[in-house]
C-alpha cells in the first residue's frame, strides 16, 4: 500500500482543526477535566510516510550532512524529502512487530549514530551499526550486533536516560508484569576505540527482584538531587551509590501508567509533579505533589487535565510555540491492544497542551489519521528553528512540521 498517494499530505492551522474533539466521549468523562480548548499560533503539515505495525521512532542526524533525520522501525528517512530508506529487517508479531522503541547513540564511536533496540518478548537489546557515507547511498541494512542479553521477557518499552548522571545514558526496561524483577542496563565505557566494536559495555543490575508493571518514567520525584524510577506500581528511590546499594520500592499507586510517566515541576512551587496518561483507558493527568511524609511516601492532588481520548500511551515535552514554555505532547495509541481497550476503535488523535498561569488549553494537531506509538520525537526537522514531532504507530509513521500561521 502506498500511502504517499492514499493519504495525501495534510496541512491544518490549529485555529480551525478539530474543534469538536472533547466530545468523543461522553461528557461524563470530561466534565471534570482542565483542559479547555486553545490552539496554538501553529500550523501542522503533516507528513505520512509509511504504514505498518512499528511504534518506535526517533530523531537524530544519521548521514552527518546536519541535518534531522527520523529513525522508526525498519527504515529511516533523510531530511527534508524524508524518503524511506532501509535500516533493519524485523518480524511481524501477534498485530506488532517484534521491536518496542528506537533509541539513537554512536555506540562504537566512529562518529555515527547508531541504532539500540529491544522488543517486547524476545530477551536480547542489539544495536544496530550505521553504516557510513556509502553503505546509506547503497541502501544497504545495518549489521545487527548483540549488546545483551538480558533474559528477561514481558517487556513493555525502555527509556534511555543518565540514571546516576555520569554522562552516559543508562537502558531501563519496563515490565508490564509487575511481578517481574526492575532492571538497569548500566551503559559503561569500555575503552574501545576501534570505530567497529562498541565502546560500552553494558552492566545488568537488579534493582527490585518484583515491584514492576506497565508505566515507567526517571526524575527526582523526592527532591534529594537523585533520579528515581517511577513505575505502574510505585516508584524505586536511587540511594547514594546506585549501583552498589539497594533501592527502596515504594508502592505508592497502582496503574497502567504511560510511557513515559514525566516528572516535572509543572506549578513552579519547587516540588516535582508527575504528568501520566492512563495507557490503555481513557486519562491524562496532572498528579500535583503536595508533600512527603515522615516514612518518605509521596503525597499527590491527582488531577485530570484531559479524558477525551483514550491510550495516551506515550508523552513527550516540547517548547512548541516558542515562549520558553514546554507544551505537553501526547495522543492516542492507535490499536495499542489491537483494538480492544476502552476507546480502541476510535479515530487517533495527537494533542499539544500548555500550562499557562495555573491553567491547561489544549492544542489539537490532528485528529482521524495521526496518533501515536510507543515513543513521540521532537526536533527541527527542516531546520527553520521550529521544533516538529515524529510519531510512529499503527496508524503510520509520520513527520508532523511545525510551520507559523499565515501573515
Amino acid at each position: 500500500m502506498n500511502i504517499q498517494s492514499s493519504l495525501k499530505r495534510i496541512l491544518l492551522p490549529t485555529t480551525t482543526s478539530c474543534a469538536v474533539a472533547l466530545s468523543v466521549c461522553s461528557n461524563a468523562f470530561a466534565q471534570d477535566a482542565l483542559a479547555t480548548e486553545k490552539p496554538l499560533p501553529i500550523r501542522w503539515q503533516i507528513e505520512p510516510l509509511t504504514l505498518d505495525a512499528n511504534e518506535g521512532c526517533a530523531i537524530g542526524d544519521i548521514d552527518g550532512d546536519s541535518k534531522l533525520d527520523i529513525v522508526a522501525g525498519r527504515n529511516w528517512y533523510a531530511s527534508p524529502q524524508f524518503t524511506p530508506r532501509p535500516l533493519r529487517n524485523i518480524d511481524d508479531w501477534n498485530g506488532y512487530i517484534q521491536s518496542n522503541g528506537d533509541f539513537l547513540l554512536d555506540v562504537n564511536r566512529d562518529g555515527r549514530l547508531d541504532v539500540i533496540a529491544g522488543s517486547f518478548i524476545p530477551t536480547e537489546i542489539a544495536w544496530y551499526e550505521n553504516p557510513g557515507a556509502e553503505g546509506l547511498r547503497l541502501g544497504h541494512t545495518w549489521k545487527r550486533n548483540l549488546f545483551l542479553d538480558t533474559k528477561a521477557s514481558e517487556n513493555e518499552a525502555q527509556l534511555m536516560q543518565d540514571i546516576d548522571r555520569d554522562g552516559i545514558p543508562d537502558w531501563i526496561v519496563n515490565s508490564w508484569n509487575k511481578n517481574n524483577p526492575m532492571s538497569i542496563g548500566r551503559l559503561v565505557d569500555n575503552g574501545n576505540r576501534d570505530g567497529k566494536a562498541a565502546s560500552y559495555t553494558i552492566e545488568h543490575k537488579v534493582i527490585g527482584k518484583s515491584g514492576n508493571q506497565h508505566g515507567m518514567g526517571v526524575g527526582d520525584i523526592n527532591g534529594d538531587g537523585r533520579d528515581d524510577i517511577l513505575l505502574g506500581h510505585g516508584w524505586y528511590e536511587q540511594p547514594e551509590k546506585p549501583w552498589e546499594a539497594e533501592w527502596k520500592f515504594r508502592p505508592n499507586w497502582d496503574i497502567q501508567g504511560s510511557i513515559p510517566m514525566v516528572v516535572v515541576d509543572l506549578d513552579k512551587d519547587g516540588k516535582n509533579d508527575v504528568i501520566v496518561g492512563a495507557g490503555h483507558d481513557y486519562g491524562l493527568y496532572w498528579w500535583r505533589q503536595t508533600g512527603i511524609k515522615e516514612d518518605g511516601s509521596i503525597e499527590f492532588d491527582k488531577k485530570v487535565i484531559d479524558k477525551s481520548f483514550s491510550q495516551p500511551h506515550a508523552i513527550a515535552l516540547a517548547d512548541l510555540d516558542g515562549d520558553g514554555r514546554n507544551e505537553i505532547i501526547t495522543g492516542k495509541r492507535y490499536y495499542a491492544h489491537n483494538g480492544g481497550d476502552p476507546g480502541g476503535q476510535d479515530m487517533p488523535e495527537i494533542h499539544a497542551y500548555s500550562f499557562v498561569d495555573g491553567k491547561f488549553y489544549r492544542s489539537p494537531i490532528e485528529r482521524g489519521h495521526v496518533g501515536i506509538g510507543l515513543q513521540i520525537a521532537t526536533g527541527d526537522l527542516n531546520g527553520d528553528g521550529r521544533t516538529d514531532i515524529a510519531v510512529a504507530g499503527k496508524s503510520g509513521t509520520y513527520a508532523i512540521l511545525n510551520l507559523p500561521t499565515a501573515p
